[in-house]
């Protein structure tokens, strides 16, 4: 009888005993088999830690192989027993006991090691990793005793983690370094879901936050984050990610990138050591998932036993993860680009998201959040690239409506009369097609009156308007609503009314709740939401400056050659001796090749580099100049004429108002720019009767214009009122603006937003009403509080990163004086 081949396993986890399940079902007596295992366990299901950790199951539920799977397949396991060397020329293995065993073949399944954030206090006790039962008997301790947990990590691990830990009664905060949780599985849209969820369960989740620190003498007592907030800790988990882990075979001198490399047929650049799992890198990728880890180890079964096979040929991705009893399902390429397309389906009411990526006719991405029936589906037609055009219509419907028909409406037809259309008040189809034909309801308002449906937050209208179509056919014609962009149906009076009826504080959830068809939305409809959230709710919704135009984010305006312009803040067009040399030291300074004196009587200097940028804002803050705000969808200008301190026909301060409402207001973002003029006679010299708000200062007082254009379009003014006070003239003009502000819809100028509202009704609501007025320009002054404007700038590694600064901050006052 000839000698069986010796066969050793580094690694006791999944892939080891696994990759050795496939060879004793194809070859049982080939090999004498020996495993190795750091851990003093038998074989068990890391993915089920998770559930142990929050009491849901034990460790012994969770065990894949016992002990006796050993014996009866004659299998020396050396639990407890770690290899810390391996010598290939001597085909040997050496142990942290000493020991030294030899093999025929060697089949390397050392998994990955925890990412350990290098920062200070790192070693604390009480800082542990999430990938083993140990780790998870240290947080079930810990937790007994109470107290605060920071998770480290805003992925799967982290996350399960965290609600594991909440489960057991600690306070939870999970910090994230990227802004959506989970951004590797899923897109905005379904992190935000996922976000709101964690949230609701206790759980506090900060995106976009670093971690500088972890802060305890002996043991962790807090973490620090580059923002300087310090968050109290009793016990740190870190699951920032994971590394293969190489040092073995890399030091072997076997080949390794990220990983171990590996062939098709799992072999390394030894032939007679294999490799499988999350340690190798197969063409290149390093997978982390089962399912591509189940399919190398067939291969390393049939490589072992010597049989013929196709090898490993790599895996399309695609996973279906249940994080914190939440449905996920996320496949293929879902990142956003010009050659591809989605299709989005949201259902607010069950807390639904479905994205579809198209390219050319094949799913090549889909995201799955709250409803994952229907992810094999997908996938299969992912992996199968068949083409989708004649199902394109129902595809997100799932495979029983799919190519069902062209018919827009035929997924809405097909739903049961049952179906509950209307989450908000409970309606259901045939109530609503019911109420449609027997009380001959021809208008989305009528419906709306006599059945409830979308009368509450709206996100069912588009439902309701199908069903319209379907009952009524040719008879319903709904007004014609321009929606905002291709994104949704919805205008923008009504996401501005449902923004405030359904209190949706962030743009996830404004896509979300109104059932965005895009995932995260597009250059139209970003910047508009942008600017409702900040307009709506100023002291809660942090500006999104990656949603306003590149002019914004930069503080200049980019010029037809790809340099900017700069134009500093000269208070009602009042300058210095000292402004001035600051300015041409700064013109002098960084070689700008033109400076120009604009129609809004401040100096433009034109031809900067987008790289000077912040060391030109720099010199021009120590000279004490803010920004123009040249670009800005917000106050612009205020042009004034000397008035009563030097001319002759003067008959009130005009600089002085125009300067004390330019203080007052600048730093407004309003839904366009806004460009506001005093002059102090009827002789207008400040042209005020152009401008979107002017003031033309007369013997009896101050007379208010507004809605002037002197652009595309030529217009003057119409006048809102007389006032006897100057600071009747400054609660009148912001409460104006305030009012132009909350109804306006993104990008409209005061002239269009005033001939659509009517002149008759602006002059009702603030000359006639002083209760109004006055409820308006309190909530100005109360948004001037948190309007972030000012262009500093500071290099952070080594990227250019725009500090937008609170006003209050910069030393101007907002007072009447």
């Amino acid at each position: 009888m000839s000698r069986k081949q010796k066969l050793v396993v580094i690694g006791n986890g999944m892939a080891g005993c696994r990759a050795v399940e496939e060879l004793l079902a194809l070859d049982p007596d080939r090999y004498e088999i020996v495993i190795f295992g750091g851990e003093p366990e038998v074989n068990y299901n890391r993915i089920m830690l998770s559930p142990v950790l929050a009491g849901e199951t034990s460790f012994d539920e969770i065990v894949i192989n016992g002990a006796d799977w050993y014996a009866e397949n004659g299998i020396e396991l050396r639990s407890g027993e770690e290899v810390v060397g391996i010598d290939p020329v001597s085909r040997m293995v050496a142990t942290d006991k000493g020991d030294r065993c030899i093999y025929d073949r060697l089949l390397i399944a050392t998994g990955s090691l925890p990412f350990i954030l290098p920062v200070p206090g790192a070693t604390l006790d009480g800082v542990i990793a999430f990938r083993d039962i140990a780790d998870v008997r240290r947080m079930i301790a810990t937790a007994e005793g109470g107290g605060r947990a920071v998770v480290i990590g805003g992925g799967l691990l982290g996350l399960e983690a965290a609600n594991g830990l909440r489960t057991l009664g600690m306070d939870v905060t999970v910090i994230h370094l990227m802004e959506t949780l989970m951004e590797r599985q899923l897109d905005e849209a379904a992190g935000f879901l996922l976000r709101r969820e964690l949230e609701g369960r206790g759980i506090e989740v900060l995106t976009g936050a670093s971690t500088e620190e972890i802060v305890g003498r002996s043991a962790v007592e807090g973490v620090k984050l580059k923002d300087g907030r310090t968050l109290p800790a009793d016990l740190v988990v870190m699951a920032a990610g994971i590394r293969p882990n190489i040092t073995l075979a890399r030091d072997a001198g076997l080949a390794c990138n990220r990983g171990i490399v590996v062939d098709d047929f799992m072999r390394t650049s030894d032939p007679a050591i294999l490799a499988v799992g999350e340690c190798v890198e197969h063409r290149g990728q390093v997978y982390g998932l089962v399912a591509p880890i189940w399919e190398m180890c067939r291969v390393v079964g049939t490589t072992l036993a010597e049989e013929d096979g196709e090898g490993y040929q790599g895996s399309v991705i695609s996973t279906k993860l249940k994080v914190t009893g939440v449905e996920v399902f996320s496949a293929g390429d879902f990142a956003s680009g010009d050659d591809r397309e989605d299709i989005v389906f949201r259902d607010a009411a069950r807390g639904v998201y479905k994205r579809l990526v198209i390219s050319r006719d094949r799913i090549i991405g889909a995201v799955l959040y709250g409803d994952t029936q229907d992810g094999s589906w997908y996938f299969n037609l992912l992996r199968q690239k068949e083409n989708i055009a004649e199902s394109r219509e129902t595809l997100v419907f799932g495979p029983a409506l799919a190519g069902a028909s062209q018919d827009p409406n035929a997924a809405v037809a097909a739903l049961p009369d049952t179906s509950e259309i209307c989450g908000c008040n409970g309606v259901c189809k045939g109530a609503i097609v019911n109420a449609i034909r027997e009380k001959d309801l021809t208008t989305l308002d009528s419906v709306r009156a006599h059945t409830k449906a979308s009368a509450s937050c709206g996100s069912c209208t588009e439902l309701v308007e199908k069903l319209m179509v379907l009952t009524l056919g040719d008879t319903y014609n709904p007004a014609a609503v321009e929606p905002i962009c291709a994104c949704t149906d919805l205008g923008h009076d009504e996401v501005r009314r449902l923004i405030k009826a359904k209190e949706l504080k962030t743009i996830p959830a404004v896509m979300q709740e109104l059932e965005w068809k895009t995932s995260c939305g597009c250059a139209k409809c970003r910047p508009a939401l942008n600017y409702y959230l900040v307009c709506d709710w100023p002291d809660e919704y942090a500006d999104d400056y990656q949603s306003r135009f590149v002019n914004e984010r930069v503080h200049a305006n980019i010029q037809k050659d790809g340099t900017y312009s700069v134009v500093p803040r000269m208070w009602g067009g009042m300058t210095s001796a000292k402004e001035l040399r600051a300015i041409a030291d700064v013109v002098d300074k960084f070689a700008i090749p033109a400076v120009k004196v604009t129609g809004g009587q401040r100096i433009d200097m034109l031809g900067i580099a987008k790289e000077d940028l912040p060391a030109v804002w720099a010199d021009l803050g120590k000279a004490g100049f803010v920004s123009g705000q040249a670009y800005a969808k917000g106050l612009r200008t205020v042009k004034t004429c000397v008035g009563t301190d030097w001319c002759r026909f003067g008959t009130q301060d005009s600089t002085g108002l125009g300067i004390r409402i330019e203080r007052f207001m600048w730093g407004s973002w309003t839904p366009a720019k806004v460009k506001v003029a005093v002059s102090g006679c009827p002789r207008n010299c400040a042209e005020a009767t152009c401008k979107d708000v002017g003031i033309v200062c007369v013997d009896s007082g101050y007379e208010i214009h507004f809605a002037g254009a002197a652009g595309l379009d030529i217009k003057g003014t119409e006048k809102l009122g007389t006032v006897m006070a100057e600071d009747a003239a400054l609660e009148h003009v912001v409460a104006l603006v305030q009012m132009y502000r909350e109804q306006a819809h993104y990008l409209e100028r005061i002239y269009k937003w005033a001939k659509r509202i009517g002149y008759d009704e602006i002059r009702r609501q603030i000359m006639d009403d002083a209760e109004r007025r006055k409820a308006l320009f309190d909530r100005f002054v109360f948004s001037q509080k948190f309007a972030q404007v000012d262009p500093w700038s500071e290099r952070v590694s080594g990227k250019d990163k725009h500090e937008f600064r609170p006003m209050a901050e910069i030393g101007f006052s907002r007072a009447a004086e």
